[in-house]
């Protein structure tokens, strides 16, 4: 086989794989959402990959060597150690390319910066101890989930209808970006789904009803393989916030 052939081997089927970080056993997948980001982004490629769960607590020492000071995710691609979540992504949307692998990247601008706050705005809510700012705090979250509701009831462009009269109808799109996945929504849903399952286990706070938008969002996110198969499991994000969540005083 001649180096080209070689080549073009490793390009149409190369060698991948994904060390995530472990849960509380040392083998599930913990709370990780930029591990979960990646996981989902390969499984959207259709690539073939393995993945590693690896302990923090006694990370082997092979591993230690194949990625020194690094902690999970890294990834390799054909033996090449691949490390920070944002260059891995724009590694793979570059390398893994149509025809044989879809293209993930969002349409519209917008998709990529929709509900970027929300998640330092659930991270202020459940670190504060103070009863004082509690209600100011969960004031910003819900305000930030409902820009996030607004910009997922509102219809994308391409769902107007330019000859129809009075305004348009909602959106009715599963995705931030449309009907499929992107990049935006690995981004995103961890996220989305950590702040949903901590929030309400040591807050009592649920995403209001109200926010037909996120819900939609949600329900579609947990009817996707991609997503859901790859979500850590609940006791396993409810362990990581133990420490986390300060008691209300």
């Amino acid at each position: 086989m001649s180096w080209y052939d070689v080549a073009i081997k490793k390009l149409c089927f190369p060698s991948v794989e994904l060390f995530v970080k472990a849960g509380s056993d040392g083998e599930s997948i913990g709370n990780c959402p930029f591990s979960q980001r990646l996981f989902m982004i390969l499984w959207l490629k259709g690539v073939i990959f393995n993945v590693t769960t690896v302990d923090l607590k006694r990370k082997p020492a092979d591993l230690q060597d194949l990625a020194p000071g690094t902690h999970p995710p890294f990834m390799t691609f054909n033996g090449e150690v691949k490390v920070d979540v944002n260059k891995i992504e724009e590694f793979l949307e570059e390398k893994l390319v149509p025809p044989r692998y879809p293209k993930l990247a969002p349409k519209h601008r917008e998709a990529n910066t929709a509900g970027n706050d929300v998640f330092a705005k659930f991270s202020a809510y459940i670190k504060n101890p103070r009863k004082d700012t509690n209600e100011a705090l969960e004031k910003a979250l819900l305000k930030s989930l409902q820009r996030l509701d607004d910009f997922l009831r509102t219809p994308l462009p391409e769902e107007i209808d330019a000859d129809a009269s009075g305004e348009p109808p909602e959106s009715c799109r599963s995705f931030l970006d449309g009907p499929e996945l992107t990049l935006a929504d690995c981004n995103l849903l961890p996220k989305l789904h950590i702040l949903k399952v901590v929030a309400k286990k040591y807050r009592g706070f649920e995403i209001p009803a109200s926010m037909t938008g996120v819900w939609r969002y949600l329900d579609g996110a947990y009817r996707r393989e991609e997503f859901s198969s790859t979500c850590p499991a609940q006791k396993e994000l409810e362990f990581a916030y133990l420490d986390v969540a300060r008691r209300i005083k």
